[in-house]
């Protein structure tokens, strides 16, 4: 009878296929039923034996931490607070510090401070740990929680606890809070060159940098000699946003792909028509805390040869991060769910973007000795195939003729930030070359 079935539908060839399917996935339900009995089994000795009490709510939000923890850096579980906190950041707009941190064996470890924010002017730096907050030890417990007892009114203060590598005993740094209302795009025009300070990939990014370029070109009656796109420190955001920002500067080709755990999941992303920078050079500058969308935007006009990238290796965070609300309140679920290309197919996963022009912080004077965070550095980290490969400035005994300044030199000479100073030179550079190079006009 199902023969002669399956016959109908023209399906004779599927009965030989579905035994041994079932079959499989007779024995991926096995091994799935024996380990939640393990953890059901785990579950009631807890509530059973445990010294104290607990409720069902904890030991199962414990379970879904750890569940998550167990997977990458980037995936996590947010309840509503945590939820809500989410979108104040997205929206560009909060109450806080400007650190962006995570965590290693329960402490709280610091990737990056936002440039102009409260705790890059105490000054926070990477790969410092925070082990107190308010006189109170914070161990083991939850990145939210951490963020949510940083956070506060604007004008009330906290103290952290902070231990640093190449200090021999903890100190407390004093922070008071503020708005967290940066702009997502600062703009300023020196030696006829437009500089758009991107901090951020919020919802009004892309929007922001086509204002501020209007606002150049009106300040200078026409283009400037090339643009600086400085993403230093920029942690990122919105994946819409970075597509939006390195769309402003292509005429055409592929942005940025997604790929998921299927050979079918891949979304990609174009350029449409119109340069709104006409042409003109630009240099993008990077550093380690240039992240994920700001990655896209670099390793895309680096791969269409529209941008010379500028400064050091970047961060290297290329995967792909979802949110899935669930069922109960406002929960969710933030979720890894895919690696991004570059257009020419390469992952910056854990490589980050390596520059065109290696050039170092020289105003800094800790900028050989500071400790860079990077992707690479965080546990569990999702891992490139490829290989990583550590290009930071190495010193070899031989200063290179560029960069043999010092810090107090630079200073005598008034220069405050060395990367952006040698992107001007170069644009400088560059300008003159062309100029050179332009075939004269004879009147006839």
């Amino acid at each position: 009878m199902a023969n002669n079935l399956f016959r109908s539908l023209g399906l004779v060839s599927a009965v030989a296929v579905i035994p041994a399917a079932t079959a499989a996935l007779a024995q991926v339900d096995v091994n799935s039923y024996r380990e939640i009995d393990q953890f059901m089994s785990v579950l009631e000795r807890v509530k059973g034996e445990y010294v104290d009490q607990v409720d069902d709510a904890t030991l199962i939000r414990g379970a879904i931490d750890g569940m998550l923890a167990s997977l990458d850096p980037h995936s996590s579980y947010l309840d509503e607070r945590g939820f809500r906190s989410l979108m104040t950041t997205t929206d560009g707009n909060y109450g806080g510090l400007g650190l962006t941190v995570t965590m290693e064996d329960g402490a709280v470890k610091v990737i990056a401070a936002t440039r102009g924010t409260p705790a890059d002017q105490a000054g926070m730096r990477p790969g410092d740990f925070i082990t107190h907050i308010d006189g109170r030890l914070f161990y083991g417990g939850t990145l939210d929680e951490a963020v949510e007892r940083m956070r506060g009114a604007p004008g009330t203060s906290v103290r952290i606890t902070v231990v640093r590598a190449g200090r021999e005993r903890p100190f407390d740094v004093n922070i008071t809070r503020a708005i967290i209302d940066i702009p997502a795009v600062r703009s300023e025009v020196r030696d006829r060159v437009g500089i758009l300070t991107v901090t951020t990939f919020t919802r009004n990014t892309t929007e922001m940098a086509q204002r501020a370029m209007a606002d150049i070109e009106r300040q200078l009656g026409g283009p400037p000699l090339g643009y600086i796109v400085d993403l230093r420190s920029n942690p990122g955001g919105l994946l819409d946003q970075a597509v939006g920002l390195s769309d402003l500067f292509l005429e055409r080709g592929e942005i940025v792909s997604q790929r998921g755990r299927r050979r079918t999941d891949i979304e990609r992303y174009y350029a449409r028509p119109g340069d709104a920078a006409r042409g003109v050079p630009i240099i993008v500058l990077v550093d380690a805390g240039s992240a994920s969308a700001a990655e896209i935007v670099a390793a895309a006009l680096q791969d269409h040869r529209r941008a010379i990238v500028m400064g050091e290796r970047s961060f290297g965070k290329g995967s792909v991060q979802t949110l899935i609300p669930l069922g109960r309140g406002n929960s969710a679920l933030r979720l890894t769910t895919a690696r991004y290309y570059t257009p020419s197919g390469r992952s910056v996963q854990e490589g980050g973007i390596t520059p065109d022009i290696l050039v170092p912080q020289l105003t800094d004077p800790d900028y050989r000795s500071r400790t860079r965070i990077r992707e690479s550095d965080l546990r569990r980290h999702l891992v490139n195939e490829a290989g990583v490969r550590d290009e930071l400035i190495q010193d070899d005994g031989r200063p290179d003729p560029r960069f043999a300044a010092t810090a107090e030199q630079l200073e005598q000479r008034g220069i405050e930030d060395y990367q952006l100073h040698y992107a001007l030179q170069t644009l400088a550079r560059l300008n003159r070359v062309q100029t050179a190079g332009t075939p004269r006009r004879s009147s006839r």
